[in-house]
């Protein structure tokens, strides 16, 4: 098959973009952008870099669209033409033009969502809390609408998972070219301000070309904790208040900020960050320590320089808004403990009370960041208390407006942080804890391992005592397999202070994780709330409970179909448990980015479980990439923040649990049936033998290991001889990257041929929101597959019965779903979704043809010969540039 000329490449590579019915002003952004990128890479890459980038994203459109053996084997040949050198460079290239084309994305995203706010018209009910609590209050009355919207709680949790393949100095290049695409948007066309927007993306592009895209190392767990550091800073910390804000204004209209808001805070950020100790050796009890104290540093600057800002600016005279008494008490209090500074703002503010006493609050503020003792506040609660007399006396004073405007956003953000930021978990494998009990009962001399667990549990002591009772205190105890995994770290806990000590507060938190243990979950429980630690902590807390449960391993362990299936049943029965024994229950997902480890957008999934395991209580891990997409931009944090939040009002709504409720019933038969056909089909797949070492040779499996994402070690120290130890994220990333997937659908066509009955499953897709979650996130995962690519890793193997086996079954659940969702092909029913996923497919075809090419010759090295650092640094790039393409890591 011939080459395009240039004319008829420029033609075809425009036909194409214009099939995907992009938004103008995102198609002009994309424009743009790919033209300074093109700029870049004349005048800053090797000799006819641009030329070889074109001739190969050219070919690789064209085998996208027509799908003919010659014009795949055309694009594959450019691709192996290429010298290392120069596929290493074109690498980097298409990566570059991901990052960018994400970024045209989001900024589109943002673009919609300025558009649509504040317009009910424009929202469902699950978009917005606003428009929730309208329907809810529908249903159950304002009294008891609001009764839940004050009581609701969404609890992120950010974790260190390696799962964020792009480096930090990458992501912060992204984020100063998204300040830029704003001022650029906001210049006029053709003016000054446009010209030097311009001028300066294409030296940032320029930046982002030089920067090198891989970690030269790993990060230590404190770069983690500084990387979601970031996040908070940039966005979080001013988010969630205005997230508060939106709500109040929405439910309050007019009078919104001239009295007290109806709206409580409901978000709790939680952090492992620092605390994750399972299978991180790298995490100690020092490194624990430290997290929490970079966290509460970046809260209390934040909470002093808030405080400062609005002191300034409350220069409302005593003549006009005189103090309360309890004003003056507390200025002579703080006077006291302050004197000169005091004597210093007096004569600056002579007759502004409410202005020097948010003066003085600032100084007592930095005073506890500075651990001043003299001058610092205990806790969070003092300060809380010292904000609300100002906001009173401004109440009594006749001055609402200053009361619940800004001074109220800072009390939601003290609220909400504390002193510590986020709620750091630690978590902990139950047979370390096991171990370690052992041996100290044996009285043997402690070990290094014994010693370091106990000081972990004596550093959440410590860390309580500092920040506060909410800065630490979950334990999180992974693979729990009876009430006495649980029971041992109280056990622990005692051996930590020794006789005479008081244990720290202890939320122990069981994770089940394997289709086994989450069957034993409801068993384990009803054991462990006799046991008298957890009795006490139960009478303690109002009967409040957190169950974990896992998504990522019981996927591996039965596959993704019955997984699900178990997860809802386990979540059913823990649900009906806690409510017949009176317990406050918190469900805790422990979902990944990838839709094999429960990935997938949250609100349809919040809005899909089962009665009661919801009622207004919502919390999950957050990982890799992930956090950087929803909390990256304040916008989109916004919003994500507040459609998840409206799922978590409507979930527990009559009408929606009924839903669930009935759609479960009704469809028990074929859940049955396609729990049996999946996992029969999975085994035999997961089972053959020697499937793990040709598992590990079809895909990069162990080159992931090679970059440094994270702290984390990809595998529990086991050889690919075995699967057990695999850790789940590994396990996804990899077939990902071969554009397989498998880990988010294989069984499900199995599973859908065993039922047979097209017009039920159709119906089940309309009625029953566990299956339409299911079909629409297994759409999304097949969709970004490529067939013929699967083929070409497949081939590594030289198992032709387990590649036909994975490709069959790829098939036959594309087929399925296609009759179930209708029309001609994946996600027809979601035009945005689909259309971000063609839009980058041919140029992540690219990058994955680079990546076989470097995979092949690494396989096809005769044993023990030198791994070619060349062409391992090609397929690192490779790897990370796919998974900008594809936007799903772990």
């Amino acid at each position: 098959m011939r080459e395009l000329t240039h004319t008829e490449a420029i033609d075809l590579v425009g036909r194409y973009e214009a099939e995907q019915a992009i938004p103008e002003q995102m198609r002009g952004d994309v424009r743009m952008l790919g033209t300074l990128l093109g700029q870049v890479l004349r005048e800053s890459g090797s000799p006819g870099l641009y030329e070889d980038v074109e001739r190969l994203r050219t070919a690789t459109i064209q085998a996208y669209t027509d799908e003919t053996p010659e014009a795949f084997a055309r694009a594959a040949a450019i691709a192996d033409s290429f010298t290392i050198a120069r596929a290493d460079e074109v690498a980097r290239a298409f990566t570059a033009y991901f990052h960018l084309v994400n970024l045209a994305e989001e900024h589109q995203r943002v673009r919609v969502l300025r558009e649509r706010d504040g317009r009910p018209d424009r929202e469902q009910a699950t978009d917005s809390v606003a428009a929730a609590f309208v329907r809810l209050a529908a249903e159950v009355g304002d009294d008891t609408a609001l009764k839940r919207l004050q009581g609701m709680r969404f609890h992120p949790v950010f974790t260190a998972h390696p799962t964020e393949a792009r480096r930090r100095a990458v992501s912060t290049s992204i984020r100063r070219l998204a300040t830029l695409l704003e001022e650029h948007d906001a210049s006029l066309r053709g003016g000054a301000d446009e010209r030097r927007a311009e001028r300066r993306m294409l030296e940032e592009i320029d930046t982002l070309w030089r920067t090198a895209p891989l970690r030269p190392e790993k990060p230590a767990p404190t770069d983690e904790v500084r990387a979601v550091m970031a996040v908070f800073d940039d966005t979080l910390y001013t988010a969630v208040p205005h997230v508060y804000r939106r709500v109040d204004d929405a439910l309050q209209g007019p009078a919104a900020g001239g009295r007290a808001p109806v709206v409580r805070p409901f978000v709790r950020v939680g952090s492992w960050v620092g605390g994750d100790r399972d299978g991180n050796p790298f995490v100690t009890a020092s490194v624990t320590r430290k997290a929490s104290a970079i966290a509460s540093e970046h809260v209390l600057i934040g909470l002093a320089r808030t405080t400062s800002r609005i002191g300034r600016t409350m220069t409302l005279d005593a003549s006009t808004t005189p103090p309360s008494d309890a004003l003056l008490a507390l200025w002579r209090r703080l006077k006291a403990a302050d004197e000169d500074a005091a004597k210093d703002i007096a004569k600056r503010s002579p007759d502004e009370p409410h202005r020097r006493i948010l003066l003085l609050i600032a100084r007592k503020i930095e005073a506890t960041r500075a651990r001043n003792a003299d001058l610092a506040y205990r806790d969070p609660e003092h300060l809380l208390a010292d904000l609300r007399v100002v906001q009173e006396s401004l109440v009594q004073a006749g001055a609402p407006r200053q009361a619940y405007g800004h001074l109220q956003q800072l009390l939601w953000q003290v609220e909400t942080y504390g002193f510590h930021l986020t709620e750091l978990e630690v978590r902990q494998h139950s047979a370390v804890h096991a171990k370690v009990l052992a041996e100290l009962e044996s009285g043997a001399p402690r070990s290094e391992l014994a010693e370091e667990v106990l000081d972990v549990i004596r550093t959440v002591g410590f860390l309580q005592e500092r920040y506060g009772p909410r800065a630490a205190g979950r334990y999180i105890v992974s693979f729990t397999q009876s009430a006495e995994d649980l029971a041992n770290v109280h056990k622990l806990a005692a051996y930590a202070v020794g006789p005479d000590g008081t244990p720290p507060v202890l939320d122990v938190i069981p994770l089940f994780e394997t289709f086994a243990d989450l069957q034993a979950a409801p068993r384990i429980l009803a054991e462990i709330v006799e046991h008298p630690e957890f009795a006490a902590r139960l009478e303690a807390t109002g009967r409040r409970l957190e169950v974990m449960l896992g998504y990522s391993d019981s996927s591996k362990d039965v596959g993704p179909v019955a997984a699900n299936l178990a997860l809802y049943e386990a979540q059913a029965k823990i649900a009906a448990w806690a409510d017949e024994n009176g317990i406050e229950l918190t469900l805790f997902h422990g979902r990944g980015g990838a839709l094999g480890r429960g990935g997938g957008p949250a609100n349809s999934a919040i809005m899909a479980q089962p009665p009661h395991s919801v009622d207004g209580r919502f919390k999950l891990t957050e990982q890799g990439e992930v956090i950087f997409a929803r909390y990256g931009d304040p916008a989109i944090a916004m919003r994500h923040i507040d459609q998840v939040a409206a799922a978590i009002l409507l979930a527990s709504s009559p009408s929606n649990e009924e839903r669930n409720r009935a759609a479960a019933a009704r469809y028990a038969d074929v859940a049955a049936t396609m729990d049996a056909a999946s996992r029969e089909r999975f085994f035999s797949l997961v089972k053959a033998p020697g499937f793990a070492p040709w598992f590990a040779r079809v895909t990069p499996m162990e080159e992931i290991g090679l970059l440094a994402l994270g702290s984390r070690p990809a595998r529990r120290g086991l050889s690919v001889e075995s699967l057990e130890d695999l850790r789940a994220i590994p396990w996804v990333f990899a077939w990902t990257q071969a554009r397989i997937n498998l880990a988010g659908w294989f069984g499900l066509g199995t599973a859908l041929q065993a039922v047979g009955d097209e017009p039920l499953l159709q119906r089940a897709y309309q009625e029953w929101p566990l299956f339409r979650t299911l079909i629409d996130n297994v759409a999304m995962s097949l969709a970004k597959t490529d067939d013929r690519i699967a083929l070409h890793y497949l081939e590594l193997g030289d198992r032709d019965d387990l590649a036909a086996l994975v490709r069959d079954e790829m098939h036959l659940t594309r087929d399925w779903v296609i009759r179930i969702t209708g029309g001609t092909e994946l996600l027809g029913n979601k035009p945005v979704l689909q259309r971000a996923v063609k839009m980058r497919s041919p140029y992540v075809d690219a990058l994955s043809l680079l990546q076989l090419r470097a995979l092949r010759a690494l396989r096809e090295a005769p044993e023990g010969a030198p791994v070619d650092p060349e062409l391992q640094r090609l397929l690192l790039l490779s790897v990370s540039g796919v998974a900008a393409g594809l936007q799903n890591t772990g």
